[in-house]
């Protein structure tokens, strides 16, 4: 038995030893394509039908091929200009039509109309696509049938390329169902060639727990890898170890100054008005240019170009309401969105009911507004619009020997931003968009003192004025263009000028018997310019590039500086979910911001570069692994950064010294900057959300400060750590939760006090002390963390939806410290004392849509 078993075994094993020999002899004999349907016909089950001219075709057949799957015969056959259909188990060989077709056109919202940015238009035979760009358009060249289009949120669309035509818009539809699971597949996607690249949109924004009920981008975007908050509450951000002014923070194209309402508390951008948010901290493309950190380009809502439609909030700190909708339907939409917080509305009468002498008030508003006109199919225009302003004042009156004194103190700061663009369409593959751009933004400190005389009532007015302001304004004119040359390039070149008017401080007084005296830094000039060009370009299947060049130029005074900027950036795909990212960016920035804090504070001063006061430069490096599995995207990047030409006030100046002008109050040095960051993101499901980690050290160094030797940025921190959770629990209930973790800022103080040599002799003893400081930034606040959390209620009403939002600020109330300051009410027994503002904060806001 066991000897028959042993033959039977035997025999099978030599039969399937010869099977697979005779095939694997077969597949060393195919050259032709005739051979490969003779291989086909032996070892196959298929049903063949081809055209006999295909037969004398020559083939190479690598042995990794599996014959047998018609999907990998189809991707063998397609560089010989042969095309598979599979029809059941017939299998149809034809020759490809190479004549190669261009689709062109826009993809859009379908039941708004916005342009959906980003989206993925690909060639379903060859697999190769291109995205959309920032205003929705794409060429792609095609020798198939049809073509694919996805956007993630949105439903997949497959369409046929005989159906393009002029003025082509492909509507997508949002996914009916977001809390299923949706995988998205690499075949289904374009990897672009960019890396240190983030994007968000409003409804990831919205979902996340928020300071005092008011959603807010900018302190969003403090939770990814490489962004660091400023002071805690605040919406200020350093990323990667720059400065706040070296982020470049465009509003529909255009810069803006001043990103803080209320000291840096809320940032002026309202969520409600806001189409997409993209974050980029390092290989920067050729058409970004003017700061050394990072680019936050922000577009604005279009406006609904089909029907009415709005959204709004009433919080604890402001209201706002968005209307967006047609004003010629299909052809001109418009989007209108205002926001105002009503502090003063309460806590002034409040004040003045009770009596009191004094009265502390604020309030700021602003406005977003957008018209876009459909001209033809190939002409729009968008013109934009954003201002707002901020007040702050005090009031109080008292009594100094006989004569009353009423005091009134305010600062007021505001931006205002206006875009006018124009897109028009050349040819199927040459796009282009001309935007006309104005910005300002203006700061001014003000007191007056009115006197009285208790015993002379009637005697006149006697005052005292002191003004102090300053301000930032340009006017600039920009034309981008979009090459797409074909599906494995795409050219982008354009230039920009900008003209800068900046008055760095003035300071005015008057009184009743002085007229006004008016002194401080002139009004001063930069013009500034650029050129760039840039190719995302396909080197190979698994390969891709962005490679380009930005050249920029400034005239300060009598002296031109000028900048070449090489950028590019490497995207090697190691497999279907695998990549390596590497790249390298220079930049340049020919415009400063005196810091006199660390919290955004509307005092802190833009000056520009002068015949004394060089351009900043930084070069980058960075290097990094991304991967993708299923919904869930991981990401590990290192970088380097260098910078020079850094400025810092003088020990002991501020921008209130009237005796000289900015240029003296500075020292100039240079700065270094390098870590690591992890990041981890689900993007789709019930839960999503994200973990970011990131180690890093950032230093600077001035001749003239800390003695010459190197000392830690304030915004040095080791560790920074945040856990971003959402759950849709069903279709009405979202719950959400963030934790950040980071170590304590780096601050000055002093390790030991030595007595003056004066003695007192009321107090019997030492009239001071004179304290030792080990070096600049030596020392650490306690670490920083907390929780914050919310839930909503969301329910649909008959005019649209209504929603409810409770949240809990720093939930286990950890007092994290914002100030450390020596106590020395004990002369011998000196401690510190720290200063926490922000306990455990409940909120409450209402939401609505319709």
């Amino acid at each position: 038995m066991a000897i028959r078993a042993a033959s039977y075994f035997g025999f099978v094993l030599l039969f399937f030893t010869t099977s697979w020999a005779y095939s694997q002899s077969d597949r060393t004999r195919i050259e032709r394509f005739s051979d490969l349907i003779s291989y086909l016909e032996t070892y196959t089950q298929f049903k063949f039908s081809y055209s006999g001219k295909l037969a004398s075709i020559a083939l190479t057949v690598h042995e990794s091929v599996n014959l047998n799957d018609p999907k990998q015969l189809e991707k063998l056959l397609i560089p010989y200009g042969i095309e598979v259909v599979r029809r059941g188990d017939l299998l149809i060989f034809r020759k490809r039509d190479n004549t190669v077709k261009n689709v062109s056109g826009f993809v859009r919202d379908a039941e708004s109309g916005e342009s959906l940015v980003g989206a993925s238009v690909m060639d379903v035979t060859t697999g190769k696509g291109v995205a959309t760009n920032t205003f929705g358009f794409f060429s792609l060249n095609t020798s198939g049938d049809s073509i694919a289009v996805s956007f993630v949120g949105y439903d997949y669309q497959k369409l046929a390329v005989k159906d393009a035509g002029d003025g082509f818009v492909i509507a997508l539809s949002r996914e009916n169902n977001i809390l299923t699971e949706v995988l998205i597949s690499g075949a289904d996607t374009r990897e672009l060639a960019e890396m240190s690249t983030v994007r968000l949109s409003p409804e990831q924004i919205k979902k996340l727990p928020v300071f005092m009920g008011e959603t807010d981008m900018l302190k969003t975007l403090q939770l990814l890898p490489g962004v660091q908050a400023g002071t805690e509450g605040t919406a200020g951000f350093h990323v990667r170890g720059g400065g706040p002014d070296q982020n470049l923070i465009l509003l529909d194209g255009v810069p803006v100054y001043n990103a803080n309402h209320l000291f840096g508390f809320f940032s002026v951008f309202n969520a409600d008005a806001i189409k997409s948010v993209e974050l980029i901290k390092g290989g920067f493309p050729a058409r970004y240019g003017g700061r050394l950190s990072s680019i936050v380009d922000i577009q604005m809502k279009e406006g609904n170009l089909h029907e009415l439609e709005g959204e709004g909030a009433v919080g604890l700190v402001a209201s706002k309401i968005t209307i967006s909708g047609p004003i010629n339907k299909g052809k001109t939409s418009f989007m209108l969105s205002a926001r105002r917080t009503y502090m003063d509305a309460f806590v002034v009468p409040l004040a003045k009911l009770s009596g009191s002498d004094r009265v502390v008030g604020g309030s700021f508003w602003d406005v977003n507004a957008k018209v876009n006109h459909i001209i033809s199919p190939k002409d729009r225009v968008y013109v934009s619009f954003y201002s707002g302003r901020d007040r702050l004042y005090d009031e109080y009156s008292y009594d100094n020997e006989g004569v009353k004194e009423d005091e009134h103190a305010e600062i007021q700061w505001g931006n205002i931003t206006s875009a006018l663009r124009w897109n028009h369409q050349y040819t199927d593959r040459l796009f282009s968009n001309v935007t006309a751009t104005y910005t300002r933004y203006q700061f001014e400190l003000g007191t007056r003192v009115n006197y009285q005389y208790a015993d002379d009532l009637n005697a006149p007015d006697i005052y005292r004025d002191n003004e102090y302001y300053s301000n930032i304004s340009d006017v600039g004119l920009k034309m981008d263009f979009d090459y797409f040359l074909n599906n494995d390039h795409l050219i982008k070149f354009g230039a920009n000028l900008v003209h800068h008017a900046l008055r760095p401080g003035v300071s005015n007084f008057r009184s009743h018997i002085q007229t006004d005296t008016t002194f401080g830094s002139p009004k001063i000039a930069l013009d500034e310019m650029y050129v760039y060009a840039e190719d995302e370009v396909s080197l190979s299947n698994s390969t891709r590039a962005n490679i380009g060049v930005h050249y920029s130029a400034a005239r300060a005074g009598s002296t031109t500086y000028t900048s070449w900027q090489p950028r590019f950036t490497l995207n090697q795909r190691l497999g279907p979910a695998l990549s390596v990212k590497a790249s390298y960016s220079r930049m340049a920035q020919y415009i400063h911001l005196l810091v006199n804090s660390g919290i955004g504070l509307p005092t802190d001063l833009w000056v520009p570069s002068t015949e004394r006061v060089k351009p900043q430069l930084s070069d980058q490096l960075a290097l990094g692994v991304s991967s993708v599995y299923k919904s869930i995207e991981i990401s590990v990047e290192g970088y380097h950064k260098w910078m020079d030409n850094l400025i810092e006030y003088k020990d002991g100046a501020g921008f209130l010294d009237i005796d000289s002008r900015w240029e003296n109050k500075v020292e100039f040095g240079s700065g270094k900057s390098y870590g690591a960051e992890f990041f981890v993101q689900k993007k789709s499901g019930r839960s999503t959300g994200w973990l970011s980690y990131t180690w890093s050290k950032s230093n600077r160094e001035f001749d003239n400060l800390n003695f010459g030797k190197p000392f830690p940025y304030r915004y040095d921190r080791r560790h920074n750590v945040s856990v971003v959770y959402n759950l849709a629990v069903n279709s009405r209930i979202d719950i959400g939760a963030v934790w950040v973790y980071s170590t304590g800022n780096a601050v000055t103080l002093p390790t030991s006090t030595y007595p003056k040599a004066v003695w007192d002799s009321n107090q019997a003893g030492y009239e001071d002390f004179i304290k030792h400081y080990p070096g600049r930034n030596s020392s650490r606040m306690k670490d920083y963390h907390r929780l914050d959390l919310s839930i909503s209620f969301k329910k649909a009403t008959r005019w649209g939806e209504r929603k409810w939002v409770v949240g809990l600020y720093n939930s286990y109330n950890r007092l994290n410290p914002i100030y450390i300051e020596l106590d020395d009410e004990n002369r011998l027994n000196k401690k510190f004392r720290q200063l926490s503002i922000f306990p455990l904060i409940p909120n409450v806001s209402y939401q609505f849509k319709f």
